[in-house]
């Protein structure tokens, strides 16, 4: 399959959801902020963001902290809550509220929620699923999610997984809170490493079939790397294939570049779909070359960039940030004269408001580096570029690397995935059919890729550990399918039909906190879309299906009477609607069976 390079209009991925909470939120923030007018005679911006969850559920289901008012009241954090808490208690606005009680303990104003009254305005919102999460916000943007970047003539191993998933589960969340994403992949289809890959395949592989897989591909690079250091000399005719390769002077050089650009391309297409992604545009270095060189030129004559010992350079020591190379001595080009077209190409073309580069954590300092000449180059966009660093993905034996070989291949590590989840899967339904069999084993080992790759957000590499990856236990993507797969179980087997029309007099008790679960769900998608961080919405996955299974040990379900079953189903229904959403921004599809 040939890489598309124009621009398709991404399908629509919004996600139907609540927003309850947040209409909660606002109107808290309005009656605190009038009773601090009240008794401290003085203005203070409360905001949603105030409001924080106890750490314990008997402590209440909010609470607002009183440390940053001591300030204005000239009293004690204590006090303040004290006085506050009364004040409060006497708003009209806070009687319309589903509030039962507010309480000042120490430096808090804990708020205790009445569960009836906000399941019946939760619940039916969910089933009818006729809400968005800031879909009339002004704030809308037009974003490039920049993500993937596997270069041909290497390797995609599970290291690029980390980078694939986190972008897409980034463009999803966006897309969902109203933005529109353009995702973008910028592949590395020239410079030296595949000089080094033509330089090996000509010298030593040349009687070999070119192929359009992913192992053999990789392994003639492994193999230039293993035979340049056992032979340091050869460098120089590496570095005149790159030099040919720049000009494009060498027809027959030129037309085994093309052919196996297109064979590593092609060998890309079904590991993203696999992944779950699409890309709406596709950047290539090669084509970047010429468009880099014309601005380097243009920073010369700027007298932003200088010419040292021949090379083209951006000097930046005086901002932290060392020297930038922007040309070779030689003239060819390098990452950084690249990177500037891009840039300048990802504002003009797609005419966004933000660019997103979803790239390795040792990428920093060179990205720095890149923003900061832009801003210089008084490129108006520079302060609308943020990198989010991809850290590595290392085996428990240490650090992957694609030059010596030292990884596992996506195809490979597919099949070992696979492999053992469907031996697991035998043991547990001895009567699936082969097709069916496959299907769940592969969903079930992409959800635990995924989910182990998305669900840490410490600045720290992974260590891909497979068995602990595919448990069905613990904070797992397959603990995730299987507890989907449970309830929806449950249904089934209790007959139950989605409620088209709210009818019951159930007193909603023991459904407090996955009431307040459910509720808070919009408000973790937006601070995940805020911070580029899917990890908020993995552990809020995962906190929700806990909750979920503690409330099917708290009490009976398909056993309860007539009047209690159908209404502890319809909670049932809206949580497992609001998971399968949260998983749907991971990137993971769910099963109706395991």
């Amino acid at each position: 399959m040939k890489a598309n390079t124009s621009r398709k209009k991404s399908p629509s991925r919004s996600v139907a959801m609540v927003d309850t909470w947040d209409v909660l939120l606002v109107s808290l923030s309005r009656v605190f902020k009038a009773g601090i007018q009240t008794c401290f005679s003085a203005s203070f911006p409360v905001v949603p963001s105030l409001f924080v969850k106890p750490p314990q559920t008997e402590m209440g289901d909010l609470a607002f902290v009183c440390f940053p008012l001591a300030a204005i009241a000239k009293k004690s954090p204590n006090v303040i809550a004290t006085e506050l808490a009364a004040q409060i208690k006497t708003s009209k606005t806070l009687a319309k509220l589903p509030i039962e009680s507010i309480t000042a303990e120490g430096p808090y104003i804990n708020i205790v929620l009445k569960s009836d009254a906000l399941a019946k305005t939760l619940l039916p919102e969910i089933l009818s699923q006729s809400n968005g999460i800031n879909t009339t916000s002004k704030n809308k943007k037009h974003i490039m999610v920049e993500f993937s970047q596997a270069n041909t003539h290497k390797a995609f191993h599970i290291g690029h997984v980390r980078g694939t998933v986190l972008g897409e589960s980034i463009a999803r969340i966006l897309e969902t809170t109203g933005n529109s994403v353009v995702r973008a992949n910028y592949q590395g289809d020239s410079g030296m490493h595949v000089a080094k890959w033509i330089w090996c395949y000509q010298k030593y592989h040349s009687s070999e079939p070119l192929r359009k897989e992913e192992s053999w591909i990789a392994s003639i690079y492994v193999d230039a790397v293993k035979k340049l250091a056992e032979t340091p000399d050869f460098q120089k005719e590496v570095e005149e294939i790159n030099l040919k390769l720049d000009e494009g002077s060498d027809a027959k050089l030129n037309k085994l570049w093309q052919v196996t650009r297109q064979n590593s391309l092609d060998a890309f297409e079904p590991i993203y779909k696999d992944l779950s992604t699409h890309f709406d545009e596709y950047f290539f270095e090669s084509h970047l070359e010429k468009q880099g060189k014309q601005l380097v030129k243009k920073l010369v004559g700027m007298k932003i960039a200088k010419i040292s010992n021949g090379a083209t350079i951006m000097d930046l020591e005086k901002y932290n940030l060392g020297v930038w190379v922007l040309l070779r001595s030689d003239g060819t080009v390098l990452y950084s004269t690249k990177d500037l077209a891009l840039a300048e190409t990802k504002f003009k073309k797609h005419k966004i408001d933000t660019a997103i580069y979803v790239v390795g954590s040792e990428q920093s300092l060179h990205l720095q580096q890149l923003f900061k000449t832009l801003s210089l180059m008084k490129f108006k966009q520079a302060k609308n570029c943020h990198h989010v660093p991809v850290y590595e993905v290392r085996l428990p034996t240490g650090k992957m690397s694609s030059r010596t070989g030292d990884n596992i291949l996506y195809s490979d590590f597919k099949k070992e995935l696979t492999s053992h989840m469907k031996d697991e899967l035998k043991k547990r339904y001895s009567d699936l059919s082969e097709k069916e069999l496959d299907h769940r084993a592969l969903t079930i080992s992409i959800a635990a890729l995924k989910y182990s790759m998305l669900k840490q957000d410490a600045p720290r590499p992974i260590v891909f550990i497979k068995e602990e990856a595919l448990r069905f236990e613990g904070d797992t993507g397959p603990y995730l399918l299987y507890t989907y797969a449970r309830f929806h179980s449950i249904l089934t087997k209790g007959k139950y039909h989605a409620q088209k029309k709210w009818e019951t007099d159930y007193i909603f008790t023991e459904e407090k906190n996955l009431l307040t679960q459910l509720a808070v769900f919009p408000q973790e998608v937006s601070k995940a879309a805020q911070e580029y961080n899917p990890a908020i919405i993995a552990r809020y996955a995962y906190s929700l299906a806990k909750c979920l299974n503690e409330y099917y040990h708290t009490v009976p379900i398909l056993k309860a009477h007539d009047e209690e079953r159908t209404p502890r189903m319809i909670v049932i229904d809206a949580t497992l609607r609001t998971m399968q959403q949260a998983l749907k921004l991971l990137g993971i599809t769910t099963l109706e069976q395991m």
